[in-house]
C-alpha cells in the first residue's frame, strides 16, 4: 500500500509535490503545537504562548527576549503587544486550523456525499426531497448561517465545528449527485440489478468506489475553505477562545500596523496564505490525476 502511495506520489507534478511538502510541514508543526498545549493543560500551568511579559513587547524578529523565569531564547517572529512570542502562537494558530479543517472536512464531506448518493440513484422523491434541502441551506447566506449557527451553539470551536459543518455539505451533495446520477444508468450497475444485488451494495460497492476521486476532492476544497472560514470567525471574536487563532492574531495585529508593527500580521498572513495555496494546488492536480474525464483529454 506505502509503495502504490508512494508511486502515486511520485505521478504528481512538482507543484503538487511540494505542495504536499508544505501540508506536512504544516502537519507536524500542528502536531507539536497540540502536544504543548495538552502538556501545560495537564500541568495546570498558563501556557508560554500565552503568558504576557509587557516588558518585552513590540520586540521585532530574529531578537533575544528574556522570559519571566530569566531564561532567554531567540525570538524568530518577533513578540506582540503584550510579549508573547509570535512563533509559538503562530504555531497553536495552525493546530487551532487543522482541528477546525479536519473536522468540519469530516462532518460535511461524508454527510454531503452520503446525500448525493442517495439521491442520484434513487431519484424520485428521496432525489427531491435531499435537493430541497440543498437548495433551502444554499438560498441563506453561508456566513450569516455560519454566525447564527455558532452563536446559538456558543462562543468557542464547538460552535465553529457545527456552524461550518451546516453550510459546507451543499456542494458536495451536487457534484456527488450528478456524478451518481452518471453511472446509474452504465453498464456495470445494470449488471449488478440484473445479478439480484441489493441497494446497498450497489450503492457502496459498485458506484462509491467510482465517485470516490470527486469525494477526495471535495476534501482537499473543503479543508482550506473551512481554515479560511474560521479565521475570518476569529478575526470577528467568534471562534476559539483564550486561545492564538490566525484571525485573533490578525485582529490583534490589525490595529498596530501604521505604528510600524508588521510582524505578527505579516507571518500569520503568509503562513495562511501557504497553507490555502498548498491545498489548492494539491486540489487541482488531483483533479487531472484521479477524474477520468480529465485524464483522458
Amino acid at each position: 500500500m506505502w509503495a502504490d502511495a508512494a508511486k502515486f506520489v511520485k505521478s504528481l507534478p512538482v507543484h503538487a509535490r511540494l505542495s504536499i511538502a508544505v501540508i506536512l510541514l504544516y502537519c507536524v508543526a500542528a502536531l507539536w503545537a497540540g502536544i504543548v498545549s495538552v502538556g501545560y493543560k495537564m500541568r495546570d500551568e498558563t501556557p508560554a504562548y500565552n503568558a504576557i511579559n509587557v516588558e518585552q513587547r513590540y520586540n521585532p524578529p530574529l531578537s533575544r527576549i528574556e522570559m519571566p523565569d530569566g531564561t532567554t531564547h531567540l525570538s524568530l517572529m518577533g513578540t506582540d503587544n503584550l510579549g508573547r512570542d509570535v512563533f509559538s502562537r503562530l504555531l497553536q494558530g495552525a493546530r487551532i486550523a487543522f482541528h477546525v479543517g479536519i473536522v468540519t472536512s469530516l462532518i460535511a464531506v461524508p454527510f454531503g456525499a452520503l446525500l448525493g448518493l442517495l439521491a442520484g440513484y434513487f431519484g424520485g422523491k428521496v432525489d427531491a426531497i435531499c435537493t430541497w434541502l440543498a437548495a433551502t441551506v444554499a438560498a441563506i447566506p453561508s456566513l450569516l448561517l455560519i454566525l447564527a449557527v455558532s452563536l446559538v451553539v456558543g462562543k468557542g470551536l464547538f460552535g465553529v465545528y457545527v456552524g461550518i459543518s451546516v453550510t459546507t455539505w451543499v456542494g458536495v451533495y451536487r457534484t456527488v449527485r450528478g456524478e451518481t446520477l452518471k453511472h446509474r444508468g452504465l453498464g456495470y450497475v445494470q449488471a449488478a440489478h440484473t445479478l439480484g444485488y441489493g441497494h446497498g451494495r450497489i450503492i457502496f460497492r459498485h458506484i462509491l468506489p467510482n465517485v470516490m476521486h470527486v469525494i477526495i476532492i471535495a476534501f482537499s476544497t473543503r479543508f482550506p475553505a473551512a481554515v479560511g472560514t474560521e479565521v475570518f470567525m476569529g478575526f470577528l471574536g467568534i471562534g476559539a477562545q483564550n486561545e492564538p487563532s490566525w484571525g485573533v492574531m490578525i485582529n490583534n495585529a490589525r490595529v498596530r500596523l501604521w505604528q510600524g508593527i508588521w510582524w505578527e500580521g505579516t507571518f500569520v498572513t503568509l503562513a495562511l496564505f501557504a497553507l490555502v495555496l498548498s491545498f489548492n494546488q494539491l486540489g487541482d492536480a488531483l483533479r487531472d490525476r484521479l477524474d477520468p474525464m480529465r485524464s483522458a483529454r
